[in-house]
């Protein structure tokens, strides 16, 4: 696991060298073993280009240094990420006359591109980002994987191409600064994170998941590769053969797999069924105990501590905890901010970041449970989205004027049964698709956000282009395109990497993905049960206590904190003199929200994490 930067330039300009070096050691965490770099210029001396790289040493600890190049060096790669099927991919490459000098994946994949090109795509099984310097093209080729699990960001500016892993690192080439895209916002505030291929900064851009970008002197062009299945109506055809074993044995090597490793490695475990089927799954591949990792809060209707020991003994595993309070998130808020380079849309960042610092103390590679509930239909949401048409055929009046005022009056405690009754009625297929989890409905962000300050959102549709498709399979492709890389799997990545640790994620194995996805949805949700093919394939492995216990989720305490610890932060933060965000807000809006909360009447803990945590990344970046 590493950070990648590097240009493509097709103006001279002075300095390259010297801002390729800035770049890379602007992500050493990402790689603290090692740093390489490498310079050339193509097209006749109209093209220069350059690669850095930062490593974290998991695999071919001896001979791994990268940019690594092939024999006669017209191929130049650095990479981010793991393949797993490498081994494979290296016996067929043999057989096709290429001659290897390194036990690493990187070697494999730099000599796959040189067999298929972009097709080398089509055959890799892993997460990554990477980018090769194709000398007999004269020609860069990025690509990153399917689902999004490794970032790389691009920015185009005044003839050059630059891309790095993270975009602190694009901030240090020269004539790039630091400024907000104020068309970013709006949807910054509908998502709770910014959808790809935009960020918050203007003028950089994600790589789509699934996608390769290819660079010459006469442009660009980016190509999609991969959409998950789920995105298209299930293939006609009965279902053959005993679907819940053939999943656990698709789930069992893809844990398999992902314990390849040089260096010592364990497990987040929570103490759900997600982490502690891979903790189980993991404890059949090893001779020694696995090592897994907890973190819970003293508040102890949110900590899952107990639960995570329940699996810990049952496994043997060789168990850490780690509690945190709200003074972890006032110490670490400002930093992990920067190591995110974006405002920490989830409180769970910083614990999971704290997590991370623990288990960097005894491994350097994790395996998490992260994709489950996004592939096998894990979420409250994915039961309701299905009674949508149905809800629908009520007359609105009833909905809006008759229904939905009687579940609001209902206390904080049904708060489930809110946002589903909110939600149901939302017509607009995108509207409702982000409010699951976002923050304002579009009525709301009228009634909070300045309209000279807040520039119109930039968000499409997606319900023609999944026409066909099952409700559940519509939501579970909203889930895997947009929620899972562009919020959940950037956290992971960042909070890991900002440990300098690797994580490894089984459940987004695009082979398990494609079966289950040909599966009937009631596999995955049948009536109030969620995820019913892993729960039936983990009753002879995990406790019945753990098969049986509802759904939590990583739930942080800040509803309290606001109301208590963090209230005068919270303030001082949205309205103080000193504050930069303000301005996007009605005033009087803004200190009703504020004041709803804090008195109790209403819960806007998701809101209000978002609006500071805004200012906060503002502050960061002195914008």
């Amino acid at each position: 696991m590493c950070g990648i930067a590097g240009y493509f330039v097709t103006r001279p300009r002075e300095g390259l060298g010297e801002a390729l070096r800035r770049m890379t050691t602007s992500i050493a965490h990402r790689g603290p073993d090692d740093a390489g770099y490498f310079e050339a210029v193509g097209g006749g001396g109209n093209v220069r280009v350059g690669l850095g790289h930062r490593r974290l040493s998991i695999i071919d600890l001896a001979t791994g240094h990268q940019p690594l190049a092939n024999a006669d060096q017209s191929l130049q790669i650095v990479f981010n990420g793991e393949i797993y099927n490498f081994e494979s991919l290296r016996t067929d490459l043999v057989t096709r006359g290429y001659v290897f000098r390194t036990r690493s994946d990187t070697e494999v994949l730099l000599h796959a591109y040189h067999e298929w090109g972009a097709d080398c795509l089509a055959r890799l099984r892993g997460m990554f980002a990477f980018a090769i310097w194709d000398a007999r093209h004269d020609r860069l080729f990025l690509a990153r994987d399917r689902f999004g699990k490794k970032p790389l960001f691009v920015s185009r500016l005044d003839g050059a191409l630059i891309f790095a892993s993270e975009i602190k690192a694009l901030l240090q080439f020269p004539g790039l600064t630091a400024r907000v895209d104020h068309s970013a916002l709006a949807d910054y505030f509908r998502y709770r994170y910014v959808p790809a291929p935009a960020t918050l900064f203007a003028g950089v851009h994600k790589l789509m998941p699934g996608s390769y970008l290819t660079c010459d002197a006469d442009g660009l062009s980016e190509a999609r590769y991969y959409a998950p299945p789920d995105g298209q109506p299930r293939p006609p055809g009965p279902v053959s053969g005993d679907p819940t074993q053939e999943f656990l044995n698709l789930l069992d090597d893809s844990v398999r797999v992902r314990m390849v490793s040089d260096v010592p490695f364990g497990a987040f475990l929570s103490g759900g069924i997600d982490s502690s089927a891979i903790v189980g799954l993991m404890a059949r591949h090893s001779n020694l105990p696995v090592k897994t990792f907890s973190v819970g809060f003293a508040e102890s209707t949110y900590s899952e501590l107990k639960y995570a020991r329940v699996v810990a003994e049952h496994f043997g595993t060789e168990h850490h905890e780690l509690v945190v309070s709200q003074a972890h998130l006032l110490e670490h808020l400002p930093k992990l901010t920067q190591l995110r380079d974006a405002p920490i849309a989830e409180p769970s960042d910083i614990p999971i970041y704290l997590l991370a610092l623990e288990a960097q103390r005894s491994v350097k590679m994790v395996l998490t449970g992260e994709g489950s509930d996004e592939l096998l239909g894990g979420y409250p949401k994915h039961v309701y989205e299905r009674h949508v048409a149905a809800y629908q055929q009520l007359p609105g009046w009833l909905r809006h004027d008759a229904i939905e005022p009687l579940i609001q009056a209902l206390p904080y405690r049904f708060r489930r049964a809110k946002t589903a009754i909110v939600n149901l009625g939302i017509e607009s297929h995108s509207e409702r698709m982000s409010r699951w989890f976002g923050a304002l409905t579009e009525e709301e962000c009228t009634q909070l956000l300045d309209p000279d300050a807040v520039a119109p959102g930039r968000r499409s549709d997606l319900a023609s282009a999944l026409a066909g498709t099952s409700a559940l399979r519509a939501i579970l492709f909203f889930d895997q395109t947009s929620w899972l890389p562009d919020n959940l799997l950037e956290r992971g990545d960042r909070m890991t990497m900002g440990a300098s640790i690797e994580a490894r994620m089984p459940f987004l194995d695009h082979e398990l993905a494609a079966f289950v996805s040909g599966l009937p949805d009631s596999w995955r949700v049948r009536g109030f049960t969620t995820k019913r093919i892993l729960r039936l394939a983990m009753q002879r492995l995990l406790p019945p206590r753990i098969l049986q216990r509802p759904k939590v989720g990583f739930r942080v305490p800040v509803n309290e904190w606001f109301r208590g610890p963090m209230r005068e932060y919270l303030l001082g933060h949205l309205t103080g003199s000193d504050s930069r965000t303000r301005g996007y807000f009605r005033p009087a809006a803004l200190q009703r929200v504020l004041q709803e909360h804090i008195s109790g009447r209403q819960n806007h803990e998701k809101l209000l994490w978002c609006l500071l945590n805004l200012e906060v990344w503002h502050r960061a970046y002195g914008l």
